[in-house]
């Protein structure tokens, strides 16, 4: 089940736990201190490839009507909306370029081209999210009120539908973006204010209003007589977005090797533990710089969540630190390919819908989830006397299979 002492389950001390957040807060430091002009260049340079490359896509649609300028505009379209959303949209609200003091790119005022209101997205994301990663019950983007993604989650009927929903939330992810702050079970069950979910609602209603306009109306009626197969491509380039966004998210969070954690072991949490929840709850994604790009760096996972308002584009040169933070104190540091990281969510949320009974591997020991007990006896951290070598939790993962 899921980690309920995060110090034992890494074979950490106290002490190691502790310089462990000291070399970290250190990277941060360094990072901070260098910012600067080539920084700044590379998010301005990247909004305006992101324009420069809607505008064109919107202008190939007025030709929409012709097969090749339509396919060339649907992807030109869509890739423009995976970079605004994600190299631009998320890390600004993130607040990775308010140091520049540019109210353009301030993370008080984007508003990012999708249907959920970035006010939501930054509640439900930078705070919530970021704040209890992966804590059962408390992070709402463990199955997003929606799948069951650990066997923390007590099984249910509803459960057998763990494909249909995920398919359903890949195509359609926006719309669960607009829905998530709503908190739609819990106003059913009664248990949140009903004046501020009108309020809410019509926020996110206002947003929709806006998006369907802009992408279902306006630019169609822009291309003529060629309307029709400009809404047909206007809606493939957000199904373009929705499933790739959708991919990269559940890469970083549900592959083999990103933990899940109680609620028990949150209550007394320092910031060191943090830092440590943070990389053991999260997976990169291999592929190269035109991979880092078209994720918003999130192929950097690990580096983006414990580091969340630091620049996208320096994530890169982090994760050589933090990889190397990692072998010093024999941790994994999860990552693999795209299409290796995403069988391996899908392989979950199959699983997962079936009933705990036709499970083979044990609670504790699941490819989706371990935990502390998975080991026969707490280990400290220890030298192996032969090689010098820390042997730490990753060595006893080899060790347990």
């Amino acid at each position: 089940m899921a980690i309920t002492d995060i110090k034992e389950f890494a074979h950490l001390s106290d002490a190691d736990v502790a310089e462990l957040g000291q070399e970290l807060d250190a990277i941060r430091r360094d990072i901070e201190e260098s910012r600067g002009e080539r920084d700044a260049r590379y998010i301005r340079n990247t909004i305006r490839f992101q324009r420069t490359l809607e505008i064109g896509g919107r202008i190939v649609l007025l030709g929409s009507r012709k097969r090749p300028l339509w396919l060339l505009g649907a992807g030109m379209l869509g890739t423009a909306k995976i970079v605004e959303n994600m190299e631009i949209g998320h890390n600004v609200m993130h607040g990775q370029w308010d140091w520049m003091n540019d109210p353009e790119i301030h993370s008080t005022g984007w508003e990012w081209d999708i249907t959920g209101p970035s006010a939501h997205w930054k509640q439900t994301h930078n705070y919530i999210h970021h704040k209890y990663t992966n804590v059962v019950g408390m992070d709402d983007d463990v199955g997003y009120g929606l799948l069951r993604v650990t066997r923390d989650q007590r099984w249910k009927p509803f459960n057998y539908g763990n494909v249909v929903y995920n398919g359903l939330l890949s195509a359609l992810f926006q719309w669960g973006v607009a829905a998530q702050h709503l908190e739609i079970g819990k106003v059913v069950k009664g248990r949140k204010d009903k004046a501020l979910f009108k309020r809410q609602a019509k926020e996110v209603g206002a947003k929709v209003g806006r998006q369907v306009a802009k992408d279902y109306v306006i630019y169609p009626a822009l291309t003529g007589k060629a309307w029709k197969s400009t809404l047909t491509a206007n809606m493939t380039a957000n199904l373009i977005r929705n499933v790739w966004t959708n991919a990269v998210i559940f890469c970083g969070h549900f592959p083999d090797g990103a933990e899940k954690f109680t609620k028990a072991d949150y209550d007394n949490e320092s910031h060191d533990e943090w830092y440590l929840r943070q990389m053991l709850g999260s997976a990169n994604i291999s592929g190269g710089k035109v991979m880092d790009f078209m994720t918003g760096n999130l192929s950097y996972q690990i580096e983006h969540h414990l580091f969340p308002d630091l620049p996208s584009n320096r994530l890169r040169e982090i994760s050589v630190r933090v990889k190397a933070l990692c072998a010093q104190y024999d941790l994994p540091y999860t990552t693999g390919s795209l299409p290796k990281q995403y069988l391996q969510t899908w392989r979950t949320i199959a699983k997962l819908s079936l009933p705990d009974k036709y499970l083979k591997a044990s609670a504790d020991a699941a490819p989706e989830t371990s935990s502390e007990r998975r080991f026969a006896e707490r280990r400290e951290l220890v030298v192996d006397e032969a090689s010098g070598r820390r042997r730490g939790l990753r060595s006893a993962l080899r060790k347990a299979g």
